[in-house]
């Protein structure tokens, strides 16, 4: 069974961060999907460009 990743780079999400993570990064989630997102502080609401994916979890930074 093969997991399909709701996220791509370059896309652009609005997110709530849920929580921050060992790394100090923000934990959001899009269907499901784990995005660390840098520079943002828990229950902010931004919206996030994916920079990087993997199979598990995806990068992404605030948007301008």
């Amino acid at each position: 069974m093969r997991f399909e990743v709701p996220v791509e780079v370059g896309n652009t999400y609005t997110v709530k961060i849920e929580d921050i993570g060992k790394e100090g990064d923000g934990i959001a989630r899009v269907d499901g999907f784990v995005v660390f997102v840098s520079n943002v502080q828990k229950d902010q609401e931004v919206k996030v460009i994916i920079t990087k994916v993997l199979k598990r979890f995806a990068f992404a930074e605030v948007a301008e």
